[in-house]
C-alpha cells in the first residue's frame, strides 16, 4: 500500500520539486564553483592521448601529476587589467584554479609519460605497457 496524503504521493511530490526547481539550481552552482577546461581523450593500442584546452594560462602554471592510476591536470589562471585615463585609474584582477582528474588504468608506463604545452593546448601522451600477468597456483585442500 503506497503512502498517500490527500490523494497525492508525497515522495512523488518531492521528486517533482527536486527535478523542476532544485536540479537546475544545483547544476548552475556546480558550474560556477568548479570551473573546468575541455579535455579530449583518445587511445590506441600504444598509448592514451589527452588534449586539454587551457587558454590564458602560462606554461609554468600548468601541472600534470599521476598517483596510482589517476592522472591530474591542474592550472592557476591569473589576469590583471589596468586602464589609466585622465580622470581615473582602474585595475581589475582575477584568479582561479582549474583541475581535472582521470582514471587511466594500471597498464600504463608512468615513467615515460610526456606532456607538451603550446599556445594554450596541453598534450599528454601516456604510453601503455603489457599488463602484468597474475601468477596462478593451486592450493592444496586438506
Amino acid at each position: 500500500m503506497a503512502l498517500t496524503l490527500y490523494g497525492k504521493d508525497p515522495l512523488k511530490m518531492f521528486e517533482d520539486v527536486f527535478n523542476e526547481r532544485l536540479t537546475p539550481f544545483i547544476s548552475s552552482m556546480g558550474s560556477m564553483m568548479a570551473p573546468a577546461f575541455k579535455v579530449d581523450i583518445s587511445e590506441d593500442e600504444k598509448a592514451i592521448y589527452l588534449s586539454a584546452d587551457i587558454p590564458g594560462v602560462k606554461k609554468e602554471d600548468v601541472k600534470v601529476s599521476i598517483e596510482d592510476d589517476v592522472i591530474s591536470i591542474s592550472a592557476e589562471r591569473t589576469q590583471e587589467e589596468e586602464e589609466k585615463k585622465k580622470n581615473y585609474h582602474r585595475v581589475e584582477r582575477s584568479w582561479g584554479s582549474l583541475s581535472r582528474s582521470f582514471t587511466i588504468g594500471d597498464n600504463v608506463d608512468s615513467d615515460n609519460i610526456t606532456a607538451n604545452y603550446d599556445n594554450g593546448v596541453l598534450k599528454v601522451v601516456i604510453p601503455k605497457k603489457e599488463p602484468e600477468q597474475k601468477k596462478s597456483k593451486e592450493i592444496a585442500v586438506s
